[in-house]
């Protein structure tokens, strides 16, 4: 049995990338695991991935940028296993890499409906049952890019720094409720999105690993095991936190 056995997990963005791996530790952990996802066949792969793993987990559709969506998702995780424990909003994606002056309103909206609003409406939603409960975790995937400026990616910058807010915002306002939440800040990722990032810059490539102390791309499952840290026990008094993952990137570049 695990540390999280008994427990429900919800994951948005779990058809890939990070999201599949937290979706995988959540279970390895023991936790039951809703898979959110707007892509239904990526998201019963991970479904599938769980229960060959012998784990339990159920997928719901969700565009994480409607309200409704949000509703729907944790309603059906209440339904289905009566309760909601942790949940980490993660589902996002990075736009146009273009100067400010050159990005048009349709990225910037997108970028900000998906990374940003979809982290509120997720909350909004996912934090009276865990009141409720009288106890609950929530982690929500920033970026290294929600503490600084990144040149070329303005609105996904605006939209990070801007979970991160709502994250603080929350911890202090459910805090007393038995309702922690925080917000993880990855560096660079190996992951599908940022292969589709490189696509338009592959200079960047080298830049990122050379400008990284460890010289190398973080891997998905290490951002999930931080994830899954924070929602765990084992950081039952940390609330409110920015937990940087980027192989001291950030730190490097002061």
């Amino acid at each position: 049995m695990g540390e999280m056995s008994g427990k429900v997990a919800l994951v948005t963005g779990a058809g890939s990338g990070i999201g599949r791996a937290m979706a995988l530790i959540f279970a390895a952990r023991g936790a039951s695991v809703v898979v959110a996802d707007i892509n239904a066949e990526a998201g019963q792969a991970t479904v599938n991935a769980v229960h060959a793993a012998g784990g339990e987990a159920i997928l719901v559709r969700a565009d994480v940028s409607l309200e409704v969506d949000a509703h729907r998702s944790v309603s059906a995780t209440v339904e289905r296993f009566g309760r909601l424990d942790y949940a980490a909003n993660n589902a996002g994606l990075d736009g146009d890499v273009l100067p400010l002056t050159e990005q048009s309103a349709e990225s910037f909206h997108r970028v900000i409906a998906v990374n940003l609003a979809g982290v509120f409406f997720g909350m909004k939603h996912q934090i009276p049952v865990m009141v409720r409960q009288g106890e609950g975790a929530i982690v929500n995937t920033s970026s290294i890019a929600g503490l600084r400026a990144h040149p070329g990616i303005g609105p996904y910058v605006a939209a990070k720094h801007g979970v991160n807010g709502l994250t603080k915002t929350a911890a202090i306002e459910y805090g007393s409720k038995g309702v922690r939440v925080n917000s993880l800040c990855p560096g660079g990722v190996r992951t599908p999105m940022l292969e589709e990032y490189l696509k338009s810059a592959p200079e960047l490539r080298a830049s990122i690993i050379d400008g990284n102390p460890m010289r190398r791309l973080g891997e998905a499952h290490e951002m999930a095991e931080a994830a899954v840290w924070l929602c765990s026990p084992a950081a039952s008094y940390v609330n409110g936190h920015e937990l940087v993952a980027d192989g001291g990137k950030i730190v490097s570049d002061v």
